[in-house]
């Protein structure tokens, strides 16, 4: 299904709908009136006066260190995702517009980051818009049912048998170019002289491949295939490997990457300031794959053994990750049972640790060797006043059982906060206190 989008989003948050810095995608007049112009500036220079106070230059040097392996002091960093819908509502937004009122909420959360949250995320005064285009994905799209206002959904997938792995097709990118032209040209015009409006695609969050294997095929199938039907399943695998492959080739040889060594979102939490990327020099050959970040997981298989994993999924995805300068693996699935095949990842740097892992037996295993990437659970904030004993309880015990080991506390996937926008507010305060606490260097 081909469907226009606009790639600019930092955050993983844009999978669940508007994500901070997230200039949606543009159809027909590209056109922002003079009363919502007037909001967007002075929203625009309060953001620009909070980019330049000197702990942002201190949060980013943070991260320098922190993704270089060079420091021991855990970084505080949330993404609330849904739960933005509560932080910044709809009746808060000024502007009349539909394009005004997106990039109105790109700047609200920004605001809100530095103003209230108050994590380690470092506020840069940019303003990126990103491109307009049509993905066909894989040429083979699914029945949803249900879903509505965020709520569950099941969905069908339409490949049933060997026959119809052909259906399988490789995503096909197809720029429009002069919506995309206008949409920078009108930012430059708005925020020039304010915020550094400039241009940069995100084509993608995970190159996982199995949540579109269970797409394709439906969960339940997905898993049935690997008794069932083994050498189906390793085809569908193979196209999506080669789909994948073929994509990244297309953006690579069409200047579409970007550098995500800076305020970029990296892996499932983190920001991904580092002096190891670029790996070349960007001259005229653009940026390459290997001078980024890639994420991969595999939460869909989260069931099924090592050993099936490595035959399924992994040998799939290795060639994706050869291809990348730094890797981060994993999100919500726990990875101690298949660490063994997960730490063969070349140059992996940032490894999740979920609320479903072993956290123990997790820091054992990554010691100061890759970024412990701690999801503590987004249930702590759905209440409408949070417990701050249990979560106090919760923070401590993961500053203990990780001595020793480079970590970073990322709240995200919370689909509500309560309705209670002081419940993350408090959740940063608390890890804060936590870590002061502790000897961390």
């Amino acid at each position: 299904m081909a469907i226009p989008f606009n790639a600019t989003g930092l955050w993983p948050s844009a999978n669940y709908g508007d994500a901070p810095k997230y200039a949606s995608g543009v159809r027909g007049k590209v056109f922002v009136d003079p009363e919502d112009r007037d909001i967007l500036r002075e929203l625009a220079e309060r953001f620009a006066r909070l980019a330049v106070r000197p702990e942002e230059a201190e949060k980013r040097e943070l991260w320098f260190a922190h993704n270089d392996l060079r420091s021991r002091r855990p970084l505080v960093l949330v993404d609330p995702e849904n739960g933005w819908n509560e932080l910044v509502t709809p009746e808060s937004i000024r502007c009349a517009g539909e394009l005004a009122r997106r990039w109105e909420m790109v700047l609200r959360k920004e605001l809100f980051w530095g103003e209230q949250i108050k994590d380690d995320k470092p506020l840069e005064a940019l303003f990126e818009v990103g491109y307009t285009y049509t993905d066909s994905e894989w040429g083979v799209p699914e029945d949803y049912h249900g879903g509505n206002a965020g709520q569950s959904y099941t969905w069908e997938g339409k490949i049933h048998g060997p026959e119809d792995v052909a259906k399988i097709s490789t995503p096909v990118i197809e720029i429009d170019s002069e919506t995309t032209q206008e949409t920078l040209a009108l930012a430059g015009e708005l925020f020039g002289g304010i915020l550094t409006v400039g241009q940069r695609g995100i084509w993608w969050w995970s190159l996982g491949m199995t949540w579109d294997l269970a797409r394709l095929v439906g969960l339940e199938k997905m898993l049935y295939l690997m008794y069932d039907n083994p050498s189906m399943l390793h085809e569908i695998m193979g196209r999506l490997r080669d789909g994948y492959m073929a994509k990244l080739d297309f953006l690579q040889q069409h200047r579409l990457l970007y550098l995500n060594n800076h305020h970029a979102y990296v892996g499932s939490g983190g920001i991904g300031y580092t002096r190891e990327l670029p790996r070349h020099a960007i001259d005229g050959t653009g940026v390459q794959t290997s001078d980024m970040w890639c994420l991969t997981e595999s939460q869909e298989t989260v069931g099924v053994s090592p050993e099936q994993f490595e035959e399924f999924v992994f040998r799939y995805q290795y060639p994706i990750q050869e291809r990348f300068g730094l890797n981060c693996y994993g999100c919500c699935e726990p990875l101690q049972s298949r660490w063994h095949v997960v730490k063969r990842i070349p140059r992996l740097r940032r490894v999740s640790v979920s609320p479903w892992a072993d956290q123990r037996k997790m820091a054992e295993m990554l010691q100061d060797d890759y970024v412990y990437s701690r999801k503590p659970a987004p249930s702590f904030l759905a209440v409408p006043h949070i417990d701050e004993d249990v979560v106090r309880a919760d923070i401590r015990e993961t500053l203990e059982i990780t001595k020793g080991c480079v970590v970073e506390l990322i709240m995200k996937d919370n689909h509500t906060l309560g309705h209670n926008p002081d419940n993350i507010v408090r959740w940063v305060r608390i890890a804060r206190e936590e870590i002061d606490k502790g000897s961390f260097g």
